[in-house]
């Protein structure tokens, strides 16, 4: 069953506009809705137009004194320290400032003798009318409105409480209307927290016994009962999860009103890098939940500065050179209760570093980016100084073939991104760009050092920034695959490195280097004693550990390598030796994989599994992604999601990749960063085995209770409680569905901030058919599909966990392009597919064999000579081999297939709905916004037809025909395989010419 989501609008220009819109927007019932009433409130509005009632939190930061230093926008800052705020209400207090013409106002806050809140540096950015501040979150209503406990006048009194536990809300207001009454001014009062989960608000009614009600979170997401609103009655009512109880028990009043605080946060550590510095703690406890921390600043010219976090790491930036800072932090609840600070720690910073890059993320919609996916080495090599080939070079027979693993680089993409915009995508997925160390590591998913790009990938004038900078001037994004789960031989810079045993005789010279303490490995420089750049001799030793529990330690046992070398007990790291410390990694094999113990140990031998749920590993690996993040990456793309719980990544990681995006780039760069994680699910069920924490859309929703403060225990408190549920416990959404003919605004309100690789339709695709139909059994168990990043083979497996490169065939190639470019979801494409590159070739065979036999061979042939886009899906000029490359059948089809895309706004972010629809695979999407309202109908192979759909005259994008209809039908005869039909009322007309497939 699907539920109707809350309507979420976005912040209008002006207030009385928005008060309008949302008025006429909430009731369901014209005669007696806000609708009607909402003449007032906008007259109301307008006269407080530029204007801006700014309320501010004081239970987390007791200071004796508030001001408010502002400037609106386009105008001065007041003087500092700005003008003195005045007592509002019990833990709140406000100030009235004129704006002038101005449409909103930059603002921070001080307590007169130094002390600032300003929002970690970025200031708060406040819109006109009633604005609230509370622990770094802005949200819109009166706080102090009808105070509780004190009427205004005779007569009924409702007191209302809301539980937001499912929703994540950090606010709640209450919009309402006495029966036969005026609506509130939107958003409505401030509610108070009651207890966890609950906020209240009692209001008057006077002569009237119940009142027209709905909820908001002061930010334009809204909860109106389904477009319906509540009907609340006088007396005491609870509201939860649409669920509407009269007469009931205060849900607080069994729960001992919180006022204990948290413990103070313990080992705080700084570190500087030149004029920025990374802080990070362990968490702190309490006997409810810790809700966010509070970073105090002393030092500089600055004086002392105030910043609210969710994590337990805070990189702060932008500092004054060779400036001693010092650091003290708070844990804060839920209630607002404050723990005693942190012991200080201090940091010195260095000198300014060069000016940065000029990376920014592109920012829009990721749904109108069509992917392409490259093994940056192994795709174009445009630098062969950087080649490398490791120890395997020889055994695996790519040096008979003059082909070393490391062979294409950014330079070489760079070079190459004309050609990847002149097949139409305008995103680029690329594999991981840290230090590897492995002796077969081109692929990226063995990590070393997290917080350096792999040497063997960059090139004087092509660095990482340098490849996105150059993305960026046309156009087009970078998505960056990264790793949280595991590092790789064997241990993570920085962190921790075992010691393991290594005999260093004329049979594992090769193998086992002699240590050189004053070389450092980066992948790319040779170290002198060996001649290799795969050096390792920091990670053997011939003398036993101290502390060591790995038995019988350097003794040789009975086994062999493939070389007929004899093994020694210890050779290599495990798990279950005693090697690793259990502070930082797992210390098992996983048994089951779909199984608890899929996401707590190791993945396979050369893989040290991260203990993802240990604060010293999230700030390790959250520092490091902070740094691409800055450099202005596109998104990232998740390896092996699956193998961390969801608790981790929705308390710790997605929270932090927001919170730094944000901070750098804004808020709606932060809500357009792209992530999608690998939940690699293998079988054709909608729920992986039955096992809910083992399938891919359970990872876009957010949790749905609280558990326990620490990690380790909650992962395990989480996974029980879902499995117990089951799939048929799980939430549904409607995001992805029209409502009949109709677009809705989705609700994203649970959204964890992760989207996923469709892993049903990829095991699907051996069947265009079967690919569409397990799609759409799927969809309404996703938080919303439309973000569904779908292709048909990759890297890793073909359909059916093919272990080949797809091989079925031209014409079924189209087809699945034709279904991917149309349904909803981002079409993805792994590089070389469109022209059938590698086709039935092994995916993978390790250094068993040369790669140029795989899937993952150089592709750089095929790309030889010279390529200019003069747009996407456009060829300005080419020669040379990629200009045959591009004259290839299914070219011409993708090429195409993006101009349509690109062309129909409904094929990029449309619902889609199947209802009055007949055909194997037909559907209608549509996708309005403002001015925009597209709608498409279309059928992809086979014939269709539509019915109930809107009268108009609609233009096949794919041929031009012109259709008219007067009587809500629609028929279209079979196009032919891997052809397909896209009508679209009042559409521009026939898109791009006709090619091998589309005509």
């Amino acid at each position: 069953m699907r539920r109707t989501p809350f309507r979420r609008f976005g912040r209008a220009p002006a207030a009385a506009v928005a008060a309008a819109c949302l008025l006429g927007l909430l009731s369901a019932v014209p005669p007696t809705g806000p609708a009607d009433l909402a003449g007032a409130p906008v007259a109301a509005e307008a006269t407080t137009a530029t204007t801006a009632t700014v309320f501010y939190y004081t239970k987390t930061r007791n200071w004796a004194a508030y001001n408010l230093h502002y400037a609106p926008d386009g105008g001065a800052w007041t003087t500092v320290p700005g003008t003195a705020m005045e007592a509002a209400c019990t833990d709140w207090v406000k100030k009235t400032v004129s704006l002038g013409s101005a449409q909103g106002l930059q603002a921070t806050f001080n307590n007169g003798t130094g002390t600032w809140d300003n929002n970690g540096g970025r200031n708060y950015d406040l819109g006109t009318g009633t604005v609230t501040v509370k622990d770094g979150v802005v949200a819109h209503s009166d706080p102090c409105a009808d105070e509780p406990g004190e009427p205004t006048g005779p007569g009924h009194q409702a007191t209302v409480y809301y539980s937001t536990a499912a929703l994540g809300w950090t606010t709640a207001n209450l919009h309402y209307a006495p029966a036969g009454g005026a609506w509130t001014t939107a958003p409505g009062i401030g509610m108070e927290a009651a207890c966890a989960g609950w906020w209240k608000r009692t209001v008057d009614l006077g002569t009237a016994t119940t009142m027209k009600a709905a909820f908001n979170n002061g930010n334009g997401v809204w909860d109106n009962n389904n477009g319906a609103d509540y009907a609340l009655p006088a007396g005491t009512t609870t509201v939860r999860d649409r669920v509407v109880t009269r007469d009931a028990a205060n849900p607080c009043a069994a729960e001992v009103p919180d006022t204990q605080a948290p413990t103070p946060p313990a080992g705080p550590t700084a570190s500087a890098d030149g004029t920025s510095v990374l802080l990070t703690w362990q968490p702190a406890t309490d006997d409810r939940a810790v809700t966010g921390y509070q970073v105090t600043r002393t030092g500089g010219t600055a004086g002392t500065v105030v910043v609210d976090v969710g994590s337990t790491v805070h990189s702060d930036t932008n500092l004054a050179e060779r400036t001693t800072y010092t650091y003290t932090v708070r844990a804060r609840d839920a209630a607002g209760n404050v723990s005693a600070a942190s012991t200080a720690v201090q940091v010195t910073t260095g000198t300014k570093p060069p000016v940065p890059g000029t990376g920014r993320p592109l920012g829009t919609d990721p749904r109108k980016d069509p992917i392409y996916f490259v093994l940056t080495a192994r795709f174009h090599d445009g630098d062969t100084s950087n080649n490398r080939g490791g120890s395997q070079h020889t055994k695996s027979g790519n040096a008979a073939n003059g082909d070393p693993m490391f062979r294409g680089d950014f330079k070489g993409l760079v070079e190459k991104l004309d050609y990847i915009k002149a097949l139409g995508f305008s995103a680029v997925w690329i594999t991981p760009v840290v230090l590897n160390r492995s002796d077969y590591d081109y692929h990226g998913y063995h990590g070393y050092d997290f917080y350096k790009v792999d040497a063997r990938l960059e090139s004087a004038g092509a660095s990482y920034q340098d490849l996105i900078d150059a993305a960026h001037a046309k156009g087009m994004k970078i998505y960056q695959d990264v790793v949280y789960n595991h590092s790789s031989r064997w241990g993570a810079k920085g962190l921790f490195t075992p010691k393991v045993y290594g005999v260093r005789d004329s049979q594992w010279s090769w193998y086992y280097d002699e240590p050189n303490a004053s070389f450092e490995y980066d992948g790319l420089t040779v170290e002198p004693k060996s001649g290799k750049s795969y050096y390792t001799g920091d990670l053997w030793s011939t003398a036993e550990p101290s502390g060591n529990t790995c038995v019988n330690w350097g003794k040789p046992t009975a086994n062999t390598s493939p070389e007929g070398y004899r093994i020694y007990n210890c050779q290599w790291p495990s798990p279950t030796s005693g090697m690793f410390p259990s502070s930082l990694y797992h210390t098992c094999w996983i048994g089951n994989w779909e199984g608890e113990d899929s996401r707590s140990c190791w993945l396979h031998e050369d893989l040290a599994d991260f203990d993802t749920e240990s604060p010293a590993v999230q700030n390790h690996l959250i520092g490091a992604y902070d740094k691409y993040i800055d450099m202005g990456v596109d998104g990232f793309r998740v390896d092996t999601a699956v193998h961390i719980p969801r608790t981790t990544w929705n308390r710790r990681f997605l929270p932090a990749i927001q919170e730094r995006v944000t901070q750098r780039f804004g808020a709606e760069a932060a809500r357009n960063f792209f992530v999608f994680g690998e939940v690699a699910a293998f079988v054709n069920d909608k729920w992986n085995r039955g096992s809910v924490n083992h399938s891919a859309q359970f990872y876009t929703w957010k949790e749905r209770k609280e558990y326990d403060l620490d990690d380790a225990k909650a992962a395990l408190e989480m996974y029980d409680y879902e499995q117990q549920l089951g799939p048929a416990g799980q939430p549904t959404s409607n995001n992805a569905f029209l409502n009949g003919n109709s677009y809705h605004e989705p609700d994203h309100s649970r959204f964890s901030g992760m989207n996923v690789i469709d892993m049903r339709m990829h095991m699907n695709f051996g069947d265009a058919q079967n690919a569409f139909g397990n799609g759409k059994d799927s969809d309404d168990s996703y938080n919303d599909a439309t973000y569904n990043v779908v292709y048909v083979d990759s890297h890793d497996y073909g359909p059916n966990k093919s272990s080949e490169r797809y091989a079925g065939g031209t014409d079924a190639w189209a087809e699945n392009m034709s279904l991917m470019w149309t349904f909803r979801g981002i079409p993805t494409l792994y590089y070389g597919s469109e022209i059938e590159f590698q086709k039935g070739k092994k995916i993978d065979c390790g250094p068993s064999c040369p790669l140029a036999t795989t899937g993952r061979a150089y592709f750089g042939d095929h790309l030889a000579g010279s390529v200019k886009a003069s747009g996407f899906s456009a060829v300005e000029s080419a020669s040379g081999a990629v200009a045959q490359t591009l004259a290839q059948p299914l070219v011409q089809h993708v090429q195409r297939l993006n101009q349509i895309r690109r062309a129909v706004p409904a094929l990029q972010t449309g619902q889609y709905s199947t209802e009055g629809v007949s055909g194997s695979m037909a559907f209608k999407r549509r996708y309005t916004s403002g001015t925009t309202d597209s709608f498409a109908l279309v059928t992809v192979t086979g014939g269709a037809s539509y019915t109930g759909i809107p009268n108009g005259t609609y233009t096949d994008a794919v041929t031009g025909d012109v259709r008219v209809v007067t009587d809500g039908k629609l028929t279209v005869a079979a196009p032919g395989k891997g052809n397909l039909r896209v009508y679209v009322l009042n559409g521009p007309g026939r898109i791009g010419a006709a090619g091998p497939y589309l005509k």
